[in-house]
Order: structure tokens, then C-alpha cells, then sequence
């Protein structure tokens, strides 16, 4: 099967068909139309085997994973997504890895009503980039500048659980077998908080998602809106698998730090503190909150019990030695 085999077998004709798309694969490039008073929201990711993924993951998982990805910055922004184009690197040719990994893409696309429009394909090692695409209000986009002092903070789920099943991969840290399936399926099939973050338009003051770590990614929002936060860590939410596995420290480089959960942090202004629950409710999703954004330069107090705590902040950065 040589390129272009690929790309029609593949790609072409599959997935759901948008009317927004005049023009979608086949062509040098796709052509949609974006509607009135909207902005376009634009994101784009690669995903590399052995940094960010590990090289025997299964192939829909990475499908999944590979759009997952980006739709959540799409969500961070309160964009509704709606086209993505894909560039995939393969060593080789392997008919049913590729099935099984454009299955995966396109039942994720097909879920979240976003079309394939594009991209390219081409030989090398395993990697994947995905550019997606949304649109929102013009005016309304959720960003990292806005949050305020009294601002309140919050996320929308539970937090470290990603890092906990690549840890007990790597390290074979001790999980029990039905931890073990829920943890890796949040590593592996990731739920980005698309209808969360439309929700959060009108009522957060900024949003971010948590890909590098907690600590690290409140870090871009005070850095860019001037401010500081204070985060009480017995209120950051996690799941039964990882109380089940780790006692409260051995949990805290996780929640704090890990990263690869994909939930939602935003603040929110005392005014609009008491519909959040409102608003998120109907989508299944809790609002937790964790903390309160004060003045200052960027710095991070960390509280536990009312006590300061000190914790080394550190989160996922590329060029460094770390990969999966």
C-alpha cells in the first residue's frame, strides 16, 4: 500500500461530513467556511512514541489519545470544535495497526461531530500531529490572561490518575487489577472537557487544561493574567483508584505535578461562584473547588490543613530527560 492507497482507504469518505466543509481531502488544501461572528481557534500537538506515549500502546488507544489531545485545548478555550487534519509518520505499512488506529481517530471525531479535512502521511518514526480546529464567539474564547484577585479556582475532575498508570508501568508500583483498568483507561482514552468549556464562557474569568501538571500549567495563567494563587491540596479532587493505591504524599507528585489528565482548571470570579454547578451539572461534571488567586508575581502558596506546605514544583518540559 503505497501514500495515496493509505490516505483514500484510510481517510477518505470516512467519518462524518460537516456542511461546513466546501472542500475536505483530496485536494492541496481543505476549504470550510466559518460562520458569522465567530473566531477561529487553532491548535496543534505532536504526539512522539517514547515521550509521549508508550511504543506498545495499542493503536485505537493512540487514535483516541492523538485527538483527545488536542480537542482539550479546544475546550480550555470554550471553542466548539469542528475540523482537524492529521500528519502521520509510520516506519512502515501495517494494514490492520492502521485500521485499528484510524478507527480509534474517527471514533472520537464522529462523538464530538469533528471532520478529518486533511493532512499527510509520510515514513519515518512513529509520530502523530494533529491540527485542530474550532470555532467560538467572537469575543467569548476562554484565555490564560483573565483571571483577577478573589478569583476563585477550580478543576473538573480528578486529578493524577494518568500519571499513576505510567508510573506502575514503568516502576511497577502496586495497583489492584480494577484500578489498574480505570487508570489506564484515563491514560489511554482521555475525555476532553468539550462541553464543560462552552459551558465555562460567560462565567470563568480564564482556563487552561491540564496537560504538564497542575502546579505547572496554574503557573501560564498567573504568569500571564499577573497574579498569585493559593491552592489548599487536601481539596484537589482524585479518584478511589488512586486513594486505593497511595497514601496522601505518595499521591501529591501525581496530583500536583504529573500532568496528562486533561481536566479543566479555570477561575472564576465570587459573582459567578454559584452557578457553576448549575452549568456544569447538566454535563456531568463537578466543579471542585481548590483554591483562590491573591496578588503578586506568580507564586504558588500551597496550603494543607490551613498550614503552609512545601512541595517542590516541577511539571512536564520538553528537552528535558524525561519520557515514557
Amino acid at each position: 500500500m503505497k501514500e495515496f492507497e493509505l490516505i483514500n482507504h484510510y481517510f477518505k469518505g470516512r467519518g462524518i461530513t460537516r456542511r461546513d466543509v466546501n472542500l475536505g481531502i483530496g485536494d492541496d488544501c481543505a476549504l470550510v467556511t466559518v460562520p458569522a461572528n465567530c473566531q477561529l481557534a487553532v491548535t496543534t500537538d505532536t504526539l512522539v512514541a517514547g515521550v509521549h506515549f508508550f511504543h506498545d500502546i495499542s493503536p485505537r488507544a493512540l487514535g483516541h489519545r492523538a485527538l483527545a489531545v488536542n480537542l482539550s485545548d479546544l475546550a480550555a478555550m470554550g471553542a466548539e470544535p469542528t475540523w482537524v487534519s492529521v500528519a502521520l509518520t509510520l516506519p512502515s505499512i501495517d494494514p490492520q495497526w492502521i485500521a485499528e488506529l484510524t478507527d480509534g481517530m474517527h471514533e472520537i471525531a464522529e462523538y464530538f461531530n469533528v471532520q478529518i479535512i486533511g493532512g499527510d502521511t509520510t515514513q519515518g518514526p512513529l509520530s502523530i500531529t494533529i491540527c485542530a480546529k474550532g470555532t467560538v464567539p467572537e469575543g467569548k474564547a476562554l484565555r490564560r490572561s483573565g483571571a483577577k484577585v478573589g478569583d476563585w479556582i477550580f478543576v473538573t475532575g480528578p486529578l493524577g490518575d494518568a500519571g499513576l498508570a505510567i508510573e506502575s508501568k514503568k516502576q511497577g508500583l502496586p495497583v489492584a487489577p480494577e484500578h489498574l483498568k480505570h487508570i489506564n483507561k484515563c491514560l489511554n482514552f482521555p475525555t476532553p472537557r468539550v462541553a464543560a468549556g462552552q459551558a465555562l464562557r460567560g462565567l470563568a474569568s480564564s482556563a487552561i487544561d491540564i496537560s504538564d501538571g497542575l502546579l505547572a500549567d496554574l503557573g501560564h495563567i498567573l504568569d500571564l493574567s499577573q497574579v498569585s494563587a493559593t491552592i489548599n491540596i487536601e481539596n484537589v479532587p482524585t479518584s478511589d483508584a488512586m486513594q486505593a493505591s497511595l497514601d496522601f504524599e505518595q499521591q501529591l507528585p501525581f496530583i500536583l505535578n504529573y500532568g496528562d489528565d486533561y481536566e479543566l482548571l479555570y477561575t472564576v470570579p465570587d459573582s459567578n461562584k454559584s452557578m457553576l454547578d448549575i452549568k456544569l451539572r447538566q454535563y456531568g461534571v463537578e466543579a471542585t473547588c481548590i483554591g483562590q488567586i491573591k496578588s503578586g508575581d506568580g507564586n504558588i502558596e500551597l496550603l494543607h490543613q490551613g498550614e503552609k506546605f512545601v512541595f517542590e514544583h516541577k511539571g512536564f518540559e520538553h528537552f528535558s530527560k524525561e519520557q515514557v
